[in-house]
């Protein structure tokens, strides 16, 4: 039996975590796109470090991890084109809406916010649609 849905369910619970944590200290949602957006634009001069300290966790907390799950087969695309494509269309979503997936899909479905919850469904709906133009229509995945 595949085992592989461990790794998405503890992600998961590392993710929530995180994000109840980053609330409960800092009094503000865990939107990564939102802390890196500050941190791009300027808006986050004032708490600069954290937002470093954040990126910096997200970035490297994999390293101690690998010798635990060298085996994770991600099933990602071996086409830079396309993994390139695909993360400026991730950026440019979660400008669109204001947020990513773990400021409205944790943070907001858990605070019942309506903004979150629609977010999230328009981008699983998207997500889908898009999955299947690019391996029906398409034959790129």
């Amino acid at each position: 039996m595949e085992q592989d849905w461990i790794y998405g369910f503890l992600g998961g619970l590392l993710i929530g975590t995180g994000g109840a944590v980053f609330l409960l200290m800092n009094g503000r949602i865990m939107g990564a796109s939102g802390i890196l957006g500050g941190l791009l634009d300027g808006s986050g001069r004032a708490n600069a470090r954290e937002r470093l300290a954040f990126l910096a966790g997200t970035i490297l907390m994999p390293i101690p991890l690998y010798p635990f799950f060298r085996s994770v087969d991600t099933h990602i695309t071996t086409d830079l084109t396309v993994i390139v494509l695909g993360g400026l269309m991730v950026g440019l979503g979660t400008r669109l809406a204001n947020g990513c997936t773990s400021g409205h899909g944790v943070c907001g479905i858990s605070r019942l916010s309506f903004r979150g919850i629609s977010a999230t469904a328009i981008y699983i709906l998207m997500g889908g649609f898009t999955l299947s133009v690019l391996r029906h229509i398409w034959g790129v995945i």
